[in-house]
């Protein structure tokens, strides 16, 4: 068991891996292989052998043919040389001749040069032994003048020789030249050369083997080691099997020559009996069938035409082996049957791709105009040539439909040029009865019209008008109502033209799918557009309507809600006692309904406080106290629509006497003042929490004094949003954007919004700028007051003159009165320094100071009363009065009408009120 555990069972045709068993096994195996290495091997060793015979015959042909050509050159050249006939006549012709012999036998390369006398002794010899001798050979022919080649017998053994006569100058023979090579060294040449002629031919012998065995291992591992039976049997059931298959088989080799097609390619492509051999492109198929099997293209189940087939092509590409030619195999499958199947499946592939396509495309935006116009977009042209939309009129203003109307607004069309005939977007249409919309609007069905120009009730809408359709080329339509929480809204009316093919049930419910995805949209838009009108409509009843005119300021504003709706930013003008007004700006954070509602309602509180005369530290502590006990109402009725998230205020109160502004913050931006010389700086005052995180926490202001002609610029934070910068680089922006000559509050306004704001913004902003004014100097009185009851009679006599300098008269004697009850509770229940100053702006305003801290409060007297009738006096005559508070004290005022008809009203209090309440005061 241990002998077997190296060694892995298996086919017992497969030889071993490795030693000399793997040898022998190959050797003994009976294979196709073998029998073509045996083959070629016995087939090289002959031509080799062959060829090393013919190679050796050959060498000495040529070397024998060499040896001749080399004598008779030598024999004619020495014979011809010049004075070897002299030599001849020379007494002793062997001592001259010698040499000369000698030396062109030598350069000659043979082994004998020798000349001879005509009776045959010899001359010359490369024997000197020879000399003299009597030589008797087959001369005849050179001694009758012929040269001549033979090989014979002679000194030197079997040797080539030849001979040439030597003439004198009358043309006699005088002598014989003969050249001679042994046949011993031409074999010795041919020996020489015979090793080499046998190592090539072993080298070759070995080259071709090598060669031979390695294509017989090829084959081998090709064939597996089978037998010519086994492949015989093998290609008989390749063959049965190849044209038994119901798949087409091609296969191509090289030049694209069909090389093999079974017979259910044959049966499919309807190919000759005779294709096999030929070109692709020669066999009469489909052009671009052609082109793909004449290609280098890969295909999978690409389908193709043929005849009135429907075929399936796969196509693979096969790999050159041993440098031969590429080819491809070809698998063709009839489709035919399942081509009605396949296009069914492909138009619901691209009708769910279309419906995927529409519900992300179709209400991106909550605009119903824009919804509509995606609808018609999306469809077109992948369902319909052309896509109108119709909504009833409430729908676009966000309303809900009353009822089924038969007047809809054209609201969207896609698909035509410019010189359609159709009703052009944004009219009014009134759908008469029996046409295709009206049915649909009030039975609330899809209606589909396959032939327009049959229809009359289609027709019947504007005969002129369908008449320029149908020559436009349009001749289908599919009408489906816009239904949403079972209210129609509109109707989606699809058209198709040209070539396209009608409308069919099947199209219809698709249609209808389509428009009930896309009226939700729809809906959706509406309702927003509902809730964004309905918010607008509360932010502008809660914004000031009409900023309040005065001597002080010059002011224009502006307001520019966020592109997704109305927010909370929101600004307001409040003039004050005393030729002061009130700027206030805020935002609330968030958009809808509850920013602008808690907008509002910050708002009015800012009113309500500045009833009070607040300073702005006071007015910003007093609203910071509401907003945190507006979260906790929030909190303990656990709703977070009435929880204030973010809210930030800036109020700035400038005193148009003094030109003093007072500026106080809760988290908001500071405020830009423009001098009168374009430059510009930002009033930062002490950083304060957000309104509701003051925590009951001092607010801290900030004062300057303005020359006359400043602006004051107060804005929220929607003005300086930009993702490209942050806010410091927006301040400098505003700041350059402010910086220059002297403009108007109107032009300035309109300056910052299109150089901050270009394309719009994305959050609401609320701009303020008021360009400051002072009152002139001669319409301002003051009067210090010394605590004495006398002193009260010479101050309304001072006060009383300076009426009628400003030319008062009509008023003096109620401001009399009212100075009058001022100055004297002033001077009873208050403190030094008492003041009175009289302020001549568009009313007339009597102001009394002292350095106290109590406030008078107003009662009917009774008729028992010695008191108590003066604050009553002084409401009577005056507009408005109140009290303010200050650190140095309180300052009473009362404000008069100066216009036309100023004064007391006669019928309002009669003679006898008018004397019990001129009693109690102290003239």
């Amino acid at each position: 068991m241990s002998g077997e555990t190296g060694h892995k069972r298996g086919d017992p045709r497969e030889p071993p891996t490795r030693g000399p068993w793997r040898i022998r096994a190959w050797l003994t195996t009976r294979s196709v292989a073998r029998e073509v290495f045996l083959l070629q091997l016995i087939l090289v060793i002959l031509l080799v052998a062959a060829a090393v015979v013919a190679i050796v015959v050959q060498a000495r042909r040529d070397t024998m043919t060499d040896a001749r050509h080399r004598t008779v050159a030598a024999a004619q050249s020495f014979a011809h040389a010049p004075g070897l006939v002299e030599a001849l006549e020379e007494d002793f012709p062997t001592v001259v001749l010698q040499p000369l012999a000698e030396g062109a036998r030598k350069a000659a390369g043979i082994d004998a040069l020798i000349v001879y006398e005509l009776d045959g002794i010899t001359l010359t010899h490369s024997d000197p032994t020879q000399l003299g001798k009597h030589v008797i050979g087959p001369y005849a022919e050179a001694a009758a003048g012929r040269p001549f080649t033979r090989t014979f017998q002679g000194a030197l053994g079997l040797s080539v020789v030849s001979a040439a006569p030597v003439r004198d100058s009358a043309g006699d023979v005088v002598a014989i030249v003969s050249a001679a090579v042994t046949v011993e060294k031409v074999q010795d040449s041919v020996d020489q050369q015979l090793p080499v002629f046998l190592g090539s031919a072993a080298g070759a012998l070995g080259l071709v083997a090598l060669g031979t065995g390695l294509v017989s291992r090829r084959l081998r591992r090709q064939t597996h080691g089978l037998g010519p039976v086994e492949m015989t049997r093998m290609y008989e059931h390749h063959d049965a099997v190849l044209h038994a298959v119901r798949e087409g088989v091609l296969i191509t080799g090289r030049d694209d020559r069909l090389l093999l097609a079974n017979d259910e390619a044959r049966r499919l492509l309807d190919l000759p009996e005779d294709a096999e051999g030929r070109r692709v492109t020669d066999l009469g198929l489909d052009s671009s069938l052609s082109a793909l099997l004449a290609s280098d293209r890969i295909a999978t189940d690409e389908v193709h035409l043929a005849a009135d087939r429907l075929l399936a092509l796969n196509k693979r590409v096969t790999l050159p082996v041993g440098g031969g030619q590429r080819g491809s195999v070809i698998t063709l499958r009839d489709t035919t049957e399942l081509r009605s199947l396949s296009g069914r499946a492909e138009v619901a592939r691209e009708r769910l791709t279309l419906l995927y396509d529409a519900g992300v495309r179709v209400g991106t935006t909550l605009d119903v105009v824009r919804t509509a116009e995606e609808l018609a977009e999306v469809v077109v042209p992948r369902f319909a040539d052309v896509v109108t939309v119709e909504l009833l009129d409430p729908v676009l203003s966000g309303e809900e439909p009353a009822g089924a109307s038969t007047e809809l607004r054209r609201t969207a069309i896609a698909g035509l040029t410019e010189d359609h005939p159709l009703y052009p977007s944004g009219e009014l249409i009134r759908f008469v009865p029996g046409t295709p919309v009206e049915t649909s609007v009030s039975e609330g069905r899809s209606v589909v019209v396959t032939d327009l120009a049959s229809d009359p009730g289609w027709r019947a809408q504007d005969e002129e008008r369908a008449t320029r359709i149908l020559h436009y080329g349009i001749h289908s339509l599919a009408v489906v109502p816009l239904r949403a929480r079972g209210v129609v809204l509109g109707v989606a009316n699809f058209w198709r033209s040209g070539a396209s093919t009608p409308f069919s049930d099947e199209d219809l419910s698709f249609a209808e799918e389509l428009a009930s995805r896309a009226a939700v949209s729809i809906d959706n838009a509406r309702r927003y557009t509902r809730e964004h009108a309905m918010a607008v409509t509360l932010q502008r009843s809660l914004m000031p309507r009409n900023l309040p005119e005065g001597e002080a300021l010059d002011v224009a504003s502006r307001y520019m809600p966020a592109e997704s709706g109305v927010g909370g930013d929101w600004f307001d003008v409040i003039p004050l006692p005393g030729a002061r007004v009130a700027l206030v700006v805020g935002d609330v954070v968030g958009h809808g309904l509850h920013a602008a509602a808690t907008m509002g309602r910050l708002r009015i509180a800012v009113h309500n406080f500045s009833g009070l005369d607040l300073s702005p530290d006071d007015l910003i502590g007093h609203l910071d106290e509401l907003v945190a006990l507006i979260d906790v109402q929030g909190e303990s009725t656990a709703n977070d629509a009435e929880m204030i998230t973010g809210a930030t205020c800036l109020c700035v109160v400038y005193d148009s006497v003094s030109g003093e502004v007072t500026a106080a913050t809760a988290g908001h931006l500071p405020p830009a003042v423009v001098r009168p010389d374009g430059s510009v700086e930002y009033l930062a005052a002490p950083v304060s929490p957000p309104l509701g995180l003051g925590a009951g926490m001092p607010v801290e202001t900030i004062r300057t004094t303005l020359p006359e002609g400043s602006r004051l610029v107060l804005y929220t934070d929607g003005l300086l949003e930009d993702r490209s910068r942050d806010l410091d680089a927006s301040l400098d922006a505003l700041r350059e954007a402010l910086t220059g000559p002297d403009r108007t509050p109107e032009e300035t306004c309109a300056s910052v919004i299109d150089t901050m704001l270009p394309a719009g913004s994305g959050d609401d902003v609320a701009l303020l700028v008021a360009r400051v004014r002072r009152l002139a100097p001669d319409r301002v009185a003051v009067w210090d007051v010394p605590r004495d009851p006398a002193a009260v009679s010479p101050v309304r006599n001072a006060c009383a003159r300076k009426l009628a300098e400003w030319g008062l008269e009509d008023i003096s004697f109620g401001t009399e009165l009212i100075l009058s009850e001022l100055i004297t509770n002033a001077v009873r229940y208050g403190i030094e320094p008492i003041q009175v100053r009289l302020l001549h702006s568009t009313s007339l305003i009597c102001e009394v100071s002292d350095g106290s801290s109590t406030s008078p409060h107003i009662r009917r007297a009774s008729d028992t009363d010695e008191g108590g009738r003066g604050l009553f006096l002084v409401a009577q005559y005056a507009e408005k009065w109140g009290t303010r508070y200050s650190h140095r004290g309180k300052t009473i005022w009362a404000s008069q009408a100066t216009g036309p008809g100023a004064g007391p009203d006669p019928e309002r209090m009669g003679e006898e009120d008018i004397l019990s309440q001129w009693d109690d005061v102290e003239l």
